[in-house]
């Protein structure tokens, strides 16, 4: 059985593939930032479906936000190693599950925006990481992170509307001792964040929101497209709830600055599932 993970910090999508089935599951997010290798362990078996097919397992390609850095993807690793017992475990970082799920084998901007955000140029075969997904606090333009922060600054400040501010207080309950608490003291911090972000969903024609979101998508731009020199002759490909969700508006901002976008995927987990299973000559031999 062949096991294929993508994974955000707030979840994770997991398809494996037998020549008798195809399954899916989902659990918590795994990000070596804020969890090491016995949360690893832990979030996996608490899903009774993953427990019962750990042994039948042979190989692990695992995608994930934070699996760059060599020590976290050991973290990661780690984990795995010890819940898969019997299988080969390959980890790598989201952007190239991104890339494999939205440019295949054709050059781009693989794009990120779910709880972070994050971008890097893929040739069609090698993704190039630059300097960017810094995180939720030096980082995540245009992220939910992003947004969730700037719905709760701007009601903790009064600075949001009226009519929006009574929403969001019948919606959420807010504080500054909640908040502090939960960004300083409880783990999952950005994933506590992005949160707020959900709030413009239902609240997107408001102007605030629509500003707000533009606003965003712009410093996704300025800050981590326009980084590259070619950045106009590229397409840019998107996965993640924010630019699923907000894909109008981000057309919009991109429209407006002469850009292109190619794919907006929710979750990349069926193109990455089968962009493994032909690479591996498996998806052949289903079919």
């Amino acid at each position: 059985m062949i096991l294929v993970a993508d994974s955000g910090s707030s979840k994770t999508d997991w398809m494996a593939y037998s020549p008798e089935q195809t399954l899916s599951f989902n659990t918590q997010g795994i990000n070596p930032y804020f969890a090491n290798a016995q949360d690893v362990f832990r979030i996996l078996s608490k899903n009774k479906e993953m427990s019962a097919i750990a042994d039948q397992v042979k190989e692990v390609y695992f995608f994930g936000a934070g699996c760059l850095n060599p020590d976290k993807h050991e973290i990661v690793s780690n984990g795995l190693s010890t819940f898969f017992k019997n299988a080969f475990i390959s980890v790598d970082h989201d952007l190239i599950g991104s890339a494999y799920a939205t440019c295949g084998d054709k050059k781009g901007l693989a794009c990120i925006l779910g709880t972070g955000s994050n971008i890097a140029y893929y040739d069609g075969t090698t993704v190039f990481s630059g300097n960017h997904g810094l995180g939720y606090i030096l980082g995540d333009e245009g992220s939910g992170t992003y947004f969730g922060k700037k719905m709760l600054i701007s009601y903790l400040h009064k600075t949001m509307p009226a009519d929006l501010r009574d929403i969001f207080a019948a919606t959420f309950e807010v504080s500054k001792d909640i908040v502090v608490e939960n960004v300083y003291q409880k783990p999952f911090p950005n994933s506590y964040l992005a949160t707020f972000s959900r709030f413009m969903i239902h609240n997107k024609q408001h102007p605030f929101i629509q500003k707000t979101l533009k606003e965003g998508f712009q410093e996704f731009i300025d800050t981590n497209v326009k980084d590259y020199k070619n950045y106009k002759n590229l397409e840019c490909n998107f996965v993640g709830s924010i630019s699923y969700y907000y894909q109008d508006e981000l057309r919009a901002v991109f429209a407006e600055n002469n850009l292109k976008i190619g794919k907006t995927l929710q979750k990349p987990i069926e193109g990455i599932f089968d962009y493994i299973l032909k690479r591996e000559g498996i998806l052949e031999k289903a079919d």
